[in-house]
């Protein structure tokens, strides 16, 4: 398959690590110069700016919060006056947290809204303002979770803000369509990122993590990308408002059971029949 997109310019929020990462170096291997925007980790987005260039593009880092207008702006107008344009944005940044609803603070609430569904809008919104003003046919990549079909115990912010996201795609496609820009979703699984290092601490979890996949593994940040490859260059033209879920076939269980969760809810059942007696 040709990509025929040597010579773009991409902007990936969230890029340091992770999925951002890997997306930024499949870009480059297909000619794209590529923008960087990163929150913390300044050494790994450095490092990531001199794999880029191996490929001999070009690469800028920039750093940002994506809930911040201000910051995104400059994000974009630093992109502009360096490559005069861009034609491709992805929305990776995104945070996750642990944490059981009747005691989750309002602030965690918040934090995980205001950067996975409100920082993707403002990411959107700043990309649709500059393929309208150019009049370029171009494309936005979300990237949610597979968690924005399947409900989860102790997410369910996050599961509210990835719903929300893809939902927010489905509209913006629609709104956009007939000027051929284009906003596409893509709903990973289980990925090997840092975000999820939690889930693998030990050898014995990555195991019981490949297992539960029906495809019997947990993927790499590499799979991801090449969906996201796809999904800015002109094999995927006739594609928006879509989600493509890559999930090992995760999301195709009728139902899921966390046994954490439910040994949790008998012990908290129990302790409500004893009160109650």
């Amino acid at each position: 398959m040709y990509l025929d997109l040597k010579g773009k310019v991409a902007i990936i929020t969230g890029g340091a690590s992770g999925i951002g990462r890997a997306t930024a170096l499949r870009y480059a291997q297909e000619g794209v110069n590529v923008v960087i925007n990163y929150h913390s980790r300044e050494d790994e987005a450095q490092a990531l700016i001199e794999a880029i260039q191996s490929y001999g593009v070009e690469a800028l880092m920039i750093q940002g919060d994506t809930t911040n207008k201000n910051d995104m702006e400059h994000l974009v107008q630093e992109t502009i006056k360096h490559f005069g344009e861009f034609h491709i944005f992805v929305n990776n940044a995104g945070i996750q947290s642990d944490v059981q609803s009747h005691t989750m603070p309002i602030e965690t609430f918040d934090k995980v809204i205001d950067v996975n569904l409100r920082g993707t809008f403002i990411g959107c919104q700043l990309a649709l303002r500059h393929f309208m003003e150019n009049k370029y046919k171009g494309s936005i990549i979300n990237i949610s979770s597979v968690h924005e079909i399947i409900p989860w115990p102790h997410y369910a912010h996050y599961c509210a803000s990835k719903g929300g996201v893809k939902l927010l795609t489905q509209s913006l496609a629609l709104e956009y369509a007939r000027v051929q820009i284009r906003v596409n979703n893509i709903a990973p699984g289980s990925i090997n990122t840092p975000i999820n290092s939690e889930n693998f601490k030990t050898e014995q979890d990555k195991k019981d993590a490949d297992l539960f996949v029906p495809m019997g593994y947990v993927a790499e940040p590499e799979e991801i990308a090449s969906v996201a490859a796809f999904l800015a260059s002109k094999e995927s033209k006739y594609i928006t408002g879509q989600t493509i879920v890559a999930d090992g076939g995760l999301s195709l269980y009728p139902s899921h059971r966390n046994f954490e969760h439910d040994a949790l809810l008998d012990e908290f059942t129990d302790e409500i029949n004893v009160n109650t007696k």
